[in-house]
């Protein structure tokens, strides 16, 4: 496996690709990366959709994400797991960062692009994500995994020339 790495030192935070994976039917010109979230105690890896992005432009999108929390105390944002091209696609996966103050929780979630009031942009994804809410619509509390603002700032510096 090759790793292409943007994690820092720090292990209370961080998102980065693991490896590009070739597409399993030859004939295709789709391939999909492997990728990672880790937040405090937990730790996930997700597919990447590279048929619209490039693990480059996933990066410079976290980047941007995590840029965008450093906006104002109370703000939301959102670190896009896979997304293929919005005009032909169903939904856009992801991982909403709900800052409050220091505290910052990370939930995962789709955004269903059929919903939006308008025309979805990839540039700024955190636009689409529901408020934060720790329960569902059933009164089934909401898996969301927590650190702090200082952690996330401290990841986003350290891979901000990668």
């Amino acid at each position: 496996m090759t790793v292409i790495s943007t994690m820092s030192k720090n292990n209370d935070f961080s998102i980065e690709v693991l490896d590009e994976l070739a597409s399993e039917n030859q004939l295709a010109s789709r391939s999909q990366a492997v990728g990672r979230i880790k937040v405090g105690g937990f730790m996930e890896t997700f597919l990447m959709e590279l048929s619209f992005w490039s693990v480059n432009e996933y990066r410079r999108s976290w980047r941007r994400a995590l840029t965008a929390l450093e906006q104002a105390e109370t703000t939301t944002s959102c670190l896009i797991s896979s997304i293929t091209d919005p005009v032909h696609s169903n939904f856009i996966s992801c991982w909403p960062m709900y800052r409050e103050v220091d505290a910052v929780y990370v939930q995962n979630s789709i955004i269903f692009l059929d919903e939006l009031d308008e025309a979805f942009d990839p540039q700024e994804p955190w636009r689409y994500v529901q408020p934060r809410c720790s329960v569902d619509e059933d009164g089934n509390r909401v898996s969301e995994w927590v650190t702090s603002m200082s952690r996330v700032r401290l990841f986003r510096e350290s891979v901000q020339n990668t």
